[in-house]
Protein backbone atom coordinates (compact mmCIF):
# COMPACT_ATOMS: atom_id res chain seq x y z
CA UNK A 1 0.00 0.00 0.00
CA UNK A 2 1.37 3.37 -0.87
CA UNK A 3 1.75 6.15 1.57
CA UNK A 4 -0.73 8.37 -0.33
CA UNK A 5 -3.40 5.67 -0.07
CA UNK A 6 -2.56 5.12 3.58
CA UNK A 7 -2.83 8.86 4.27
CA UNK A 8 -6.13 9.07 2.40
CA UNK A 9 -7.51 6.04 4.29
CA UNK A 10 -6.34 7.44 7.58
CA UNK A 11 -7.86 10.79 6.72
CA UNK A 12 -11.22 9.16 5.81
CA UNK A 13 -11.20 7.11 9.04
CA UNK A 14 -10.59 10.25 11.11
CA UNK A 15 -13.36 12.05 9.26
CA UNK A 16 -15.74 9.14 9.88
CA UNK A 17 -14.96 9.05 13.64
CA UNK A 18 -15.52 12.79 13.85
CA UNK A 19 -18.88 12.44 12.05
CA UNK A 20 -19.94 9.66 14.44
CA UNK A 21 -19.00 11.76 17.43
CA UNK A 22 -21.14 14.64 16.14
CA UNK A 23 -24.04 12.26 15.41
CA UNK A 24 -23.80 10.75 18.87
CA UNK A 25 -23.99 14.16 20.52
CA UNK A 26 -26.93 15.20 18.32
CA UNK A 27 -28.92 11.99 18.83
CA UNK A 28 -28.22 11.62 22.53
CA UNK A 29 -30.73 14.41 23.19
CA UNK A 30 -33.43 12.59 21.23
CA UNK A 31 -33.20 9.38 23.25
CA UNK A 32 -30.99 7.34 20.90
CA UNK A 33 -27.58 5.92 21.72
CA UNK A 34 -24.90 5.01 19.16
CA UNK A 35 -24.35 1.26 18.86
CA UNK A 36 -22.15 0.82 15.81
CA UNK A 37 -21.32 2.97 12.84
CA UNK A 38 -24.57 4.22 11.30
CA UNK A 39 -26.88 2.36 13.74
CA UNK A 40 -28.65 3.69 16.80
CA UNK A 41 -30.73 1.95 19.51
CA UNK A 42 -33.92 3.54 20.90
CA UNK A 43 -33.80 4.21 24.61
CA UNK A 44 -36.71 2.39 26.35
CA UNK A 45 -39.68 4.57 27.31
CA UNK A 46 -40.23 3.15 30.78
CA UNK A 47 -43.32 4.39 32.65
CA UNK A 48 -45.27 5.39 29.54
CA UNK A 49 -47.41 2.24 29.57
CA UNK A 50 -48.34 2.88 33.22
CA UNK A 51 -49.63 6.36 32.38
CA UNK A 52 -51.60 5.02 29.41
CA UNK A 53 -53.09 2.19 31.51
CA UNK A 54 -54.16 4.61 34.26
CA UNK A 55 -55.74 6.90 31.68
CA UNK A 56 -57.69 3.99 30.19
CA UNK A 57 -58.87 2.84 33.62
CA UNK A 58 -60.13 6.34 34.49
CA UNK A 59 -61.91 6.74 31.14
CA UNK A 60 -63.57 3.32 31.35
CA UNK A 61 -64.65 3.95 34.96
CA UNK A 62 -66.16 7.30 33.96
CA UNK A 63 -68.04 5.69 31.07
CA UNK A 64 -69.30 2.95 33.38
CA UNK A 65 -70.56 5.48 35.94
CA UNK A 66 -72.28 7.44 33.17
CA UNK A 67 -73.97 4.29 31.85
CA UNK A 68 -75.21 3.31 35.31
CA UNK A 69 -76.60 6.79 35.93
CA UNK A 70 -78.40 6.92 32.58
CA UNK A 71 -79.74 3.39 33.08
CA UNK A 72 -81.15 4.14 36.52
CA UNK A 73 -82.69 7.39 35.27
CA UNK A 74 -84.42 5.58 32.44
CA UNK A 75 -85.66 2.89 34.82
CA UNK A 76 -87.14 5.51 37.14
CA UNK A 77 -88.85 7.22 34.18
CA UNK A 78 -90.43 3.95 33.07
CA UNK A 79 -91.62 3.22 36.63
CA UNK A 80 -93.21 6.67 36.92
CA UNK A 81 -94.94 6.28 33.54
CA UNK A 82 -96.34 2.92 34.65
CA UNK A 83 -97.56 4.40 37.97
CA UNK A 84 -99.14 7.30 36.06
CA UNK A 85 -101.02 4.92 33.75
CA UNK A 86 -102.24 2.90 36.75
CA UNK A 87 -103.37 6.09 38.52
CA UNK A 88 -105.35 7.13 35.44
CA UNK A 89 -106.97 3.68 35.28
CA UNK A 90 -107.87 3.91 38.99
CA UNK A 91 -109.39 7.39 38.50
CA UNK A 92 -111.39 6.14 35.50
CA UNK A 93 -112.69 3.22 37.57
CA UNK A 94 -113.89 5.79 40.12
CA UNK A 95 -115.79 7.59 37.34
CA UNK A 96 -117.42 4.33 36.24
CA UNK A 97 -118.37 3.46 39.83
CA UNK A 98 -119.82 6.95 40.39
CA UNK A 99 -121.78 6.84 37.12
CA UNK A 100 -123.27 3.48 38.03
CA UNK A 101 -124.25 4.74 41.50
CA UNK A 102 -125.77 7.95 40.08
CA UNK A 103 -127.66 6.49 37.12
CA UNK A 104 -128.65 2.99 38.32
CA UNK A 105 -128.65 2.92 42.08
CA UNK A 106 -129.87 6.48 42.83
CA UNK A 107 -126.81 6.88 45.03
CA UNK A 108 -126.25 10.54 44.22
CA UNK A 109 -129.25 12.47 45.54
CA UNK A 110 -127.06 15.08 47.25
CA UNK A 111 -123.35 15.94 47.04
CA UNK A 112 -121.61 12.79 48.20
CA UNK A 113 -117.98 11.88 48.69
CA UNK A 114 -116.85 8.27 48.80
CA UNK A 115 -113.35 6.83 49.13
CA UNK A 116 -112.60 3.49 47.51
CA UNK A 117 -109.49 1.54 48.54
CA UNK A 118 -108.58 -0.64 45.57
CA UNK A 119 -107.01 -4.02 46.33
CA UNK A 120 -107.10 -5.94 43.06
CA UNK A 121 -104.34 -6.57 40.51
CA UNK A 122 -102.45 -3.55 39.16
CA UNK A 123 -104.61 -1.03 41.04
CA UNK A 124 -103.70 -2.44 44.46
CA UNK A 125 -102.71 0.37 46.83
CA UNK A 126 -104.65 3.18 45.13
CA UNK A 127 -107.16 5.23 47.11
CA UNK A 128 -109.86 6.73 44.87
CA UNK A 129 -112.02 9.59 46.10
CA UNK A 130 -115.27 9.96 44.15
CA UNK A 131 -117.36 13.13 44.48
CA UNK A 132 -120.84 13.25 42.91
CA UNK A 133 -122.62 16.59 42.56
CA UNK A 134 -126.22 16.38 41.24
CA UNK A 135 -128.11 19.24 39.62
CA UNK A 136 -131.71 19.24 38.42
CA UNK A 137 -132.98 21.02 35.30
CA UNK A 138 -136.53 21.39 34.07
CA UNK A 139 -137.34 21.06 30.40
CA UNK A 140 -140.98 21.01 29.13
CA UNK A 141 -142.36 19.92 32.47
CA UNK A 142 -139.73 17.17 32.72
CA UNK A 143 -136.98 17.14 35.33
CA UNK A 144 -133.57 16.12 34.02
CA UNK A 145 -130.87 15.09 36.46
CA UNK A 146 -127.25 15.98 35.59
CA UNK A 147 -124.41 14.50 37.63
CA UNK A 148 -120.88 15.78 37.74
CA UNK A 149 -118.54 13.09 38.98
CA UNK A 150 -114.99 13.92 40.05
CA UNK A 151 -112.54 11.10 40.71
CA UNK A 152 -109.09 11.48 42.24
CA UNK A 153 -106.75 8.52 42.59
CA UNK A 154 -103.69 8.62 44.85
CA UNK A 155 -100.91 6.15 45.62
CA UNK A 156 -97.79 6.61 47.70
CA UNK A 157 -96.81 9.41 50.05
CA UNK A 158 -96.69 13.00 48.84
CA UNK A 159 -93.11 14.18 48.37
CA UNK A 160 -91.72 10.68 47.85
CA UNK A 161 -90.44 9.42 44.46
CA UNK A 162 -93.24 6.84 44.12
CA UNK A 163 -96.12 9.30 44.73
CA UNK A 164 -98.67 9.58 41.94
CA UNK A 165 -102.07 11.25 41.67
CA UNK A 166 -104.59 11.72 38.85
CA UNK A 167 -107.85 13.68 38.75
CA UNK A 168 -110.57 13.18 36.12
CA UNK A 169 -114.19 14.26 35.88
CA UNK A 170 -117.20 13.44 33.76
CA UNK A 171 -120.77 14.65 33.38
CA UNK A 172 -123.73 12.25 33.02
CA UNK A 173 -127.43 12.77 32.61
CA UNK A 174 -130.54 10.65 32.80
CA UNK A 175 -132.24 12.59 29.98
CA UNK A 176 -134.10 10.41 27.45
Amino acid sequence: MKSSQLATGHWQLARMEKKQARSASVFSCSGQLPVASGQFAVRSARGFSLVAALFLIVVIAALGAFAVRIGSGQQQTVNLQLLSARALAAANSGIEWGAYRALRANGCTATTTTTLNLTEAALNGFAVTVVCVPTDHSDNNTTVHVYRIDSTSVAGTYGMPDYVSRHVYATFTDAP
